[in-house]
């Protein structure tokens, strides 16, 4: 039953036209006829329906039809010789389209106005230059023209008014001078523009030129949206939202683990950190209550880079021992004055200071088991404190050396001050990794290439 007391038709009803020779198989060819009206043979259907406005029986008229360069329509019409109410409506007899479509027409003259119409439930109708709107599913489809559709908007405004003059005069007054402006469209005094816009692509506005290109009419297809999707049906509900992801680089991850000293349990907190001008890196901190050892780690956020990382610093001044520092744990440093060197590995992967380096490189040398005690001979403790002492100097600012980071992962960082801009005192050089290099690393047994198929990789 329709909101407006036609019964709608629907499928069935349409399959209830009797066939035009009951011998043959009725193809669509001959159920959808194009209209005409010199076409005799080409009769609705009766059916006697209830009407909704005085609950007595009515008829209900179906005319299955096509329109040229479009498709097929199911039109129904309703009548009530009892109250004298009536009802129009159309229906597609296709399916929703793959696309909606948007018809856009300059109404230029009073030809224009003539066009016919085919306008479902689902579009939405516009005229941009009054700022009108009839919005989709607020009426049923319609065959008409354009000057029709103007029509039933009027009649639409019109319809309540005597009821808006009572209790709302000022809206009332609005509304009537709208509908002025509505009629006068109708005299195409000047151009203005209709927009359909009907996301099941079913709504279409004639070309009198067709199959030529109308200059006045411009056609779009597009994609619907998912909420065009579930407004037609074809969607029982919208899609869950993906919850968004967490971001933890604001917030502290922490997972239980056993202190490395004492093998108490301990809680390791994790925390993924942006270092500007270089990348992402993971800082892990362990801290024992039971035995007070405290420990940190760093490990690089990203992959390895495709070439190697030196990096040559030159301490001038006691203020570069505040400079940011990442070694990674493939990260060998270097101080030629002292004739010092630290492999790889040595130290593990840390974030600090160029002092807090400095310092532990001080501790890891003077506190080796095999430098103290009874195993150690004098030469070797002359050569420790000497060690010790040029280090102390080099942390005063008193003493200026170089102090050397060749990663070849390209992991390593040292803060330069004066970013962007390149820093006098420092030296930054990618260079290309040697065979031996890769071995270290890992990455000659490496397959990164072929590797879904079995085909060999290429190094």
């Amino acid at each position: 039953m329709s909101a407006g007391g036609a019964v709608e038709p629907g499928l069935p009803a349409a399959a209830a036209a009797p066939s035009p020779a009951p011998a043959r198989d009725p193809g669509p060819g001959h159920l959808f006829r194009p209209i005409s009206a010199e076409d005799e043979e080409q009769q609705p259907t009766e059916i006697e329906s209830l009407c909704m406005n005085c609950y007595r029986n009515g008829m209900t008229r179906l005319l299955l039809t096509k329109i040229p360069f479009f498709r097929e329509i199911i039109v129904s019409s309703f009548s009530c010789e009892h109250c004298g109410w009536n009802n129009t409506e159309i229906q597609s007899a296709g399916r929703i389209q793959d696309q909606g479509v948007r018809y856009t027409l300059t109404v230029r003259a009073q030809e224009d106005m003539d066009r016919e119409v085919v306008k479902t439930d689902s579009a939405t109708t516009r005229i941009p230059e009054l700022d009108f709107e009839i919005p989709a599913f607020s009426q049923k489809g319609a065959l008409t023209t354009v000057e029709g559709l103007i029509s039933r908007a009027i009649s639409g405004l019109e319809q309540d008014q005597p009821t808006r003059r009572e209790n709302e005069g000022a809206v009332a007054e609005r509304i009537d001078e709208f509908i002025v402006k509505l009629k006068e469209l109708k005299q195409v005094a000047s151009p203005f523009t209709l927009i359909i816009d009907d996301p099941s692509g079913n709504s279409f506005v004639e070309n009198p030129h067709a199959p030529r290109k109308d200059d006045a009419l411009v056609i779009t297809h597009y994609n619907r949206t998912l909420q065009q999707e579930e407004m037609l049906g074809l969607q029982a509900e919208a899609p869950e939202e993906k919850p968004e992801e967490e971001d933890i680089r604001n917030e502290v991850l922490q997972f239980n683990t056993n202190c490395p000293e004492c093998n108490a349990p301990a809680q390791t907190n994790m925390k993924l950190v942006q270092i500007p001008h270089f990348k992402e890196v993971i800082i892990m901190a362990t801290n024992c209550e039971n035995c007070g050892h405290r420990t940190n780690e760093v490990k690089s956020g990203g992959a390895v880079e495709p070439l190697g990382t030196r990096i040559t610093f030159h301490i001038t001044d006691p203020s570069d021992m505040t400079r940011d520092l990442l070694k990674s744990e493939t990260c060998s440093v270097e101080i030629p004055e002292l004739e010092f060197e630290l492999g790889m590995a040595v130290l593990g992967g840390k974030f600090t200071t160029l002092e807090g380096m400095l310092k532990d490189i001080r501790e890891l040398v003077t506190k080796n088991p095999f430098t103290l005690g009874d195993s150690s001979s004098p030469g070797q403790t002359e050569k420790l404190q000497e060690f010790s002492q040029k280090l102390d100097q080099i942390l005063e600012g008193i003493l200026k050396a170089h102090f050397i980071m060749d990663d070849p992962a390209g992991n390593s960082y040292l803060q330069n001050v004066y970013a962007p801009e390149d820093d006098p005192e420092m030296k930054v050089e990618h260079y290309k990794r040697t065979f031996d290099q890769n071995e270290e690393l890992g990455l000659n047994d490496m397959k990164t290439e072929g590797y879904e198929t079995g085909l060999p990789a290429q190094r």
